[in-house]
């Protein structure tokens, strides 16, 4: 299975909470019991420097596992403490087996917040 491309835009000072559903070549929902994700924000693809760190082990990645769910939460204050604009990320799941497949990739943009 080949990684999916996806950019997307984190809004400072409000809650990240996106969901995604992994399926099949058919349309049919991957059932992730057992399964972990992981995802890293860097500045660039080479960069050393995590900008920001999402996983099911840092609860920023919950996995609903019979539904495919994969649901990335990150809270307000947290997104409010971002200082940087843009980064690249990619968003891997490990299975029970320690698979690891390549599910989503692309840029993330930060939408400045103006409220405080």
């Amino acid at each position: 299975m080949t990684a999916a491309a996806y950019d997307f835009v984190i809004e400072q000072g409000a809650t990240l909470d996106k969901t995604f559903v992994w399926k099949d070549s058919t349309g049919t929902v991957i059932n992730l019991s057992g399964y972990t994700a992981r995802m890293q924000i860097r500045q660039t693809v080479s960069s050393s420097t995590i900008l920001l760190d999402l996983s099911t082990l840092n609860n920023r990645i919950i996995i609903t596992a019979g539904q495919g769910k994969i649901q990335l939460l990150v809270s307000a204050a947290d997104t409010g403490a971002i200082t940087w604009q843009r980064g690249k990320y990619d968003l891997e799941l490990v299975s029970s087996t320690g698979v690891v497949t390549r599910l989503l990739y692309g840029d993330v943009e930060v939408s400045k917040e103006v409220t405080r």
